[in-house]
């Protein structure tokens, strides 16, 4: 499953790297996030609660900042795993390009399931996936512009 997208957050490109970077952020961004913690300069780890269809779980897992040339770009990479559910990884590509006062964010994930998960059924599990980024990306250009603006 791949997924590329856009947002314009109305907010100076330092501002929003700052905020990529803070966990804090990106918890209050990720829907169903229970927890997003620092463990090093480049790792996290992290609780969701997920629900596709039916199914509903509580995945734990490991997140990876690599490929870091602040203030321009990242590379980050999760896995999960949610017990009887099965596991969700994958990563994604993000790029900040300045605007004038705004900056553009630009990314290019990738991901793959394993277990009952995928058992769902792709199109449903592809559908649930790009509403759940589509989401993070609009939460976190709400809290960004709203900081930038204060």
């Amino acid at each position: 499953m791949d997924m590329t997208g856009e947002e314009r957050i109305t907010a100076p490109r330092d501002v929003v790297w700052a905020a990529l970077n803070d966990p804090e952020v990106i918890k209050q961004c990720i829907p169903r996030c229970e927890s997003f913690e620092r463990i090093s300069p480049t790792q996290f780890v992290a609780v969701l609660k997920i629900r596709i269809g039916p199914l509903s779980a509580s995945f734990n897992g490991e997140v990876t900042l690599s490929n870091v040339n602040g203030p321009e770009s990242y590379t980050i990479f999760g896995e999960g795993k949610g017990g009887i559910a099965g596991f969700a990884k994958g990563g994604a590509d993000v790029v900040l390009k300045p605007d004038g006062a705004e900056t553009i964010l630009q990314y290019e994930a990738r991901g793959e399931i394993g277990g009952r998960i995928a058992q769902l059924g792709s199109r449903l599990v592809a559908s649930s996936a790009k509403k759940l980024a589509q989401q993070f990306f609009s939460d976190f250009n709400a809290v960004v512009s709203a900081k930038a603006d204060a």
